[in-house]
């Protein structure tokens, strides 16, 4: 009903970064807001003025200062800073110190380490140099196959150094949704491990490793930190530098100055079709949406300890570097966050003095569901926030931390994506919290919920664009000739304005709910894979002829994903074969993109192009109507929809009344 479930005190409103920038603007430019929303209406309507505030108030070290802000607004297209050049490393380095680490970490066996800023900058300074010897120059792409653990941050961090660029994948994905990204690229150097532990197991990677090198070509150098043994052997690996070798020693850290729009990453956000989309993002933009959105929006500064629940191939990773940023130590977990129960992460909160914990909005469901009472466990006396994003947190998830965590805790439920590695939504420490409600708007994000023919809307449910640009928004995607996919992407429903795939509601309060993926892109626990990456795996079999997944998500409940296969005739569904597709689906993508169910079709549903109707099926299965959601003029095979009518008219009978 938009009562609220937490006020800001006067002291927590008093200490929040966002009133000390406030504050800033008011003395220093004599620029005064009467609200939050006056402030964000600002910000967006003066993207020359808030960003290049943003930029001086955080004093972001550059090599050459800015001359202009934004110098072309077009969306795609936009150049912001020209003439800058900079380096991300600097802003990490400019906050060493002796007085706390820079990193905290902990696996599952319960081994913990901390890396002090002086041992950060050895060991990026170190690999730097022999990144250096290897051949890898600015421009060059440096792939990691690596865990969350302390030695990534230091691969990234070096990697960045030097003007290359960086991308990663978790050593639980499996061979083709690795070579689908890294191919794309054609990297020159990985860095690896030798495998990685999970839930309790250890899984070994060295033939997957040999698969891998033997299918990217490019790559020249091997870096391999053994993770499962005390010491791997090279042998066989081509090439091959171990992770203490290339870390030996101490080389000066020299930082490469690169150009505000110099790639620094590339990162993956898969669609409905095709490869999974390489997304390249710029330095200096992620360095200024990061600072503007780990100050402003997660108040975070270096008295603080972030820890924000990630695998390394999640942008959430990247999002949890952005402590370093500011400051903040960065805690890091390496593991299954339900091994061996659900009061592990808690544990590691509570021992580490975490202030900010984040993580997937499934954790918090599932710590719900598990009974978990994170106080009898861990000493949460420190914790002074808790986030949620990955997908939409119900308000029964809100409650339960408000009841099991404690009643004067921040919830800052945030919504964001890959694409742009940053927030549209979120919250900030000086507004009220509504029960599954996001409390605003980002700053520098004009964000707008709207209709088919891109009317705004309030407090209806519309498509969530972005009518205006951001620093961080992708420069394009690897090898993407005349920006075609990129287009296709986020512009082909509104040309000029960022369509983002969520369905969003904006409340009177200026709130903010989202209501689920608006394609037909799989997102389970935060992980977006393409369904194109499913259909490879499931469709090499020689029993499968066609298959079909969409992934249903419900506000206040789990995600379901069913998976409908056609069978080569003469086959049928047997217990084997469903356990050998899901056993397959779990190698090649990960345990997480697993179906909930499997069902025998006789067609799948496609348009007359040929192109599977994923999306209709989505919206029949939640409840559509059919005459609402597919034209069966435009269909190959429009008699292939009757058996979903039925069948979602089955379940509907069989779910439970909510």
């Amino acid at each position: 009903m938009g009562i609220p479930a937490w006020q800001p005190s006067a002291a927590t409103i008093s200490a929040a970064k966002i009133t000390a920038f406030t504050t800033w603007l008011a003395v220093e430019r004599g620029r005064q807001f009467a609200d939050y929303e006056a402030l964000w209406r600002w910000s967006v309507d003066d993207l020359d003025g808030f960003w290049g505030e943003v930029w001086d108030y955080f004093q972001i070290p550059a090599a050459a200062s800015r001359t202009a802000v934004l110098a072309d607004a077009r969306m795609p297209g936009a150049q912001w800073f020209p003439g800058v050049t900079l380096n991300y490393v600097d802003q990490v380095f400019r906050h060493a110190t002796n007085e706390r680490p820079a990193v905290v970490s902990r696996n599952e066996a319960g081994d913990d380490r901390e890396l002090s800023w002086d041992e950060l900058e050895r060991q990026v300074g170190a690999l730097a140099a022999s990144l250096r010897a290897m051949g890898v120059s600015r421009g060059d792409r440096v792939v990691a196959y690596l865990p969350n653990i302390p030695e990534t941050v230091v691969a990234f961090l070096a990697v960045a150094s030097l003007g290359a660029i960086w991308s990663a994948c978790s050593p639980d994905m499996g061979r083709i949704a690795v070579l689908d990204r890294f191919r794309q690229i054609a990297p020159k150097v990985m860095i690896a491990v030798d495998g990685y532990r999970y839930g309790g197991k250890a899984y070994d990677r060295r033939e997957l490793l040999h698969d891998l090198l033997a299918e990217l070509p490019s790559i020249d150098h091997l870096v391999l930190l053994p993770c499962l043994a005390q010491e791997v052997a090279a042998t066989g690996f081509a090439n091959c530098t171990s992770w203490a070798a290339a870390t030996a020693g101490k080389a000066p850290l020299q930082v490469e100055q690169v150009p505000f729009d110099h790639p620094l990453w590339v990162v993956y956000s898969s669609g409905t079709t095709g490869l999974p989309k390489p997304i390249v993002h710029s330095q200096g933009g992620i360095v200024i949406e990061h600072v503007k959105m780990g100050a402003l929006h997660l108040d975070l500064g270096p008295e603080d300890r972030f820890h924000w629940y990630s695998s390394s191939g999640w942008i959430m990773w990247n999002c949890q570097l952005s402590g370093l940023l500011l400051g903040s130590t960065i805690c890091i977990y390496d593991g299954n966050p339900g091994w061996p129960d659900w009061n592990a992460l808690w544990r590691f909160v509570g021992e580490t003095r975490v202030t900010f914990f984040g993580a997937g909005a499934a954790f918090f469901l599932s710590c719900l569901k598990a009974q978990v009472e994170p106080n009898d466990v861990a000493d949460l006396s420190a914790l002074r926030a808790v986030g949620s994003t990955g997908s939409p947190l119900p308000p029964e998830g809100y409650q339960w931390i408000y009841e099991h965590v404690r009643q004067d805790i921040w919830l800052n439920a945030i919504s964001g994506g890959t694409d742009f590695a940053g927030c549209f939504v979120g919250g900030v420490p000086t507004l009220p919290v509504v029960l599954g409600e996001m409390q605003c708007r980002c700053l520098g994000a004009r964000v707008e919920a709207w209709d088919e023919a891109g009317k705004s809307l309030i407090d209806e449910v519309g498509e969530l664009v972005c009518s205006a640009p951001m620093p961080s928004m992708p420069l394009k995607f690897w090898n993407d000739p005349g920006d075609v996919r990129y287009l296709e992407s986020y512009f082909d429903m509104y040309p000029g304005i960022w369509r983002h795939g969520d369905w969003l509601r904006i409340t009177p309060r200026s709130g903010a709910i989202i209501y689920g993926r608006s394609d037909a892109t799989i997102n389970r626990h935060g992980i977006r894979m393409g369904t194109s990456e499913l259909y490879r795996a499931v469709e090499e079999l020689p029993e499968i002829l066609d298959s079909l997944v969409v992934d249903l998500e419900f506000l206040g409940r789990e995600s379901w994903m069913p998976l409908f296969v056609v069978l080569r005739p003469g086959h049928d569904l047997t217990p084997p074969l469903e356990a050998m597709l899901r056993e397959r689906i779990k190698l090649a993508l990960s345990a997480r993109h697993v179906p909930n169910e499997i069902f025998h079709v006789a067609e799948i549903p496609r348009t007359l192009s040929g192109k599977k109707m994923e999306l209709p099926v989505k919206k029949l299965l939640l409840g559509h109507a059919l005459d609402k959601i597919a034209n069966p003029d435009a269909m190959a095979n429009p008699g292939s929809l009757q058996w979903f009518v039925d069948f979602a008219a089955r379940r509907a009978e069989a779910e439970p009344a909510t």
